[in-house]
Formats: structure tokens, C-alpha cells, sequence
């Protein structure tokens, strides 16, 4: 794990930070911000006419500690199941239970914010774990195609990296990282990094339950 003052760089396997919630400042937005940003890379005339652009997908499992778990992914509310951030909808929820909320899908990389999860720190204590995800949708082969990077930023710590852009994995679904929100108001972030054929295998590995069957945008 490397460290300076502006972020942890999560390196290997394994790694994790642990994270004190109650460390915020008035002057800062209190709630932790769960960002995928990547770029198109540049491609020759006949290449650009033939291939998709570069389309990749953040998402969560969560899991609230009154047992309640579900999912929050980009397929699940495409085509206008979402909703804005203080409605409980496929999109999540930000002012209530999951108090987890998806700013929306980028479909060509180009926003310069890429896509966002919002979590809303008040809500901490109803939150047990979360899994966080990516996935390679279309237009690209390979990750070291998509130079992807996944930052987990919280109120007044160092922004927590996951670089995606160095993984050689032919498989396109990966796990990144884990959340748990402990009760002494902390949460730690641990390193997956584990590449599967997709959301039910990956359901499968971590244990989340779920039935899953193929969809699209």
C-alpha cells in the first residue's frame, strides 16, 4: 500500500484502510464519493468506423444491518428505472435506507467526471458492507485498453486508488473492493481485485444471493 498525503494507493490483493467517519469538516460535503473514470484511447481512421466506443460500468452490492441486501447497477436502471437521489429506486437512495445513490450511467467515458456512487455518511449506521464493481460493457478487449481507475474519496482523508487501466484479466466483470462499516462509526476499504465472467459468478464467489439474468441498455 503507498501512501501521501493526497491519497492510499491499494497495490496488492488484500490491502486495506481503515477510515474514521467522524473526521469530516463543516465546510465539506459529508458523504463518501465511489468514483470510475476512464478514457478513449485513440484509434486509427478504420478502427474508430468498426469499434464501439469504450463503455464501463460501476456498481455495488450492499448489504444494511437489518439484513436487507440488493444492487445497485447501471443495467438494472437504464431506460428510465432510475430516479432522482431523494427517491428510492433502481438508482438507490441518498436521504434514506440504502442511503446509497448512483449519479447515473457514462456511456462513452467522456464525462469528465465519469461515474459516481454516492454514500451518505448520516446513514452509516444502517450500513453493513457494500462490494464494489466494474465491468467492461462494451468496446474494449482487454482493461489495460480502458485506463481505468477507481477512487474511493472520503471528507478529510486521502482519496483511496484502485488503478484498473494495469490489469491484464481477459475477464471483463471485476470485483475491486469491499466496504465494511463498522459500528465504532469507521468504515475500512479492502482490495479485491478478483476478475469473473460476470454478476452471478461474482455473486457466487462473495456469497450475495441473488438471481441474476441477462439484460442490456
Amino acid at each position: 500500500m503507498a501512501i501521501n498525503l493526497n491519497k492510499i494507493t491499494l497495490e496488492k490483493q488484500g490491502d486495506s484502510h481503515k477510515i474514521d467517519l467522524t473526521k469530516r469538516g463543516d465546510s465539506v460535503s459529508k458523504e463518501v464519493i465511489i468514483n470510475l473514470n476512464w478514457t478513449q484511447k485513440k484509434k486509427g481512421f478504420w478502427a474508430s468506423l468498426t469499434q464501439s466506443p469504450i463503455d464501463l460500468d460501476l456498481g455495488c452490492w450492499y448489504e444494511l444491518r437489518d439484513g436487507n441486501k440488493s444492487c445497485i447497477d447501471g443495467l438494472q436502471f437504464s431506460k428510465g428505472r432510475g430516479g432522482a437521489k431523494n427517491q428510492v429506486t433502481r438508482q438507490g437512495c441518498y436521504t434514506q435506507k440504502p442511503w446509497i445513490w448512483h449519479s447515473g450511467d457514462d456511456r462513452s467515458g467522456a464525462a469528465s467526471e465519469g461515474e459516481n456512487m454516492l454514500v451518505n455518511i448520516q446513514g452509516a449506521s444502517d450500513l453493513k458492507r457494500m462490494t464494489i464493481y466494474c465491468f467492461i460493457y462494451e468496446g474494449a478487449a482487454q482493461w489495460t485498453d480502458t485506463n481505468a481507475v477507481v477512487t474511493i474519496k472520503v471528507p478529510d482523508n486521502p482519496d483511496v486508488v484502485v488503478e484498473m487501466g494495469k490489469q491484464f484479466s481477459v475477464k471483463k466483470f471485476c470485483a475491486i473492493a469491499e466496504i465494511l462499516f463498522d459500528t465504532d462509526n469507521s468504515m475500512t476499504v479492502k482490495k479485491l481485485l478478483t476478475f469473473h465472467e460476470g454478476h452471478d459468478d461474482c455473486d457466487t464467489v462473495y456469497g450475495w444471493g441473488m438471481q441474476w439474468r441477462a439484460g442490456g441498455k
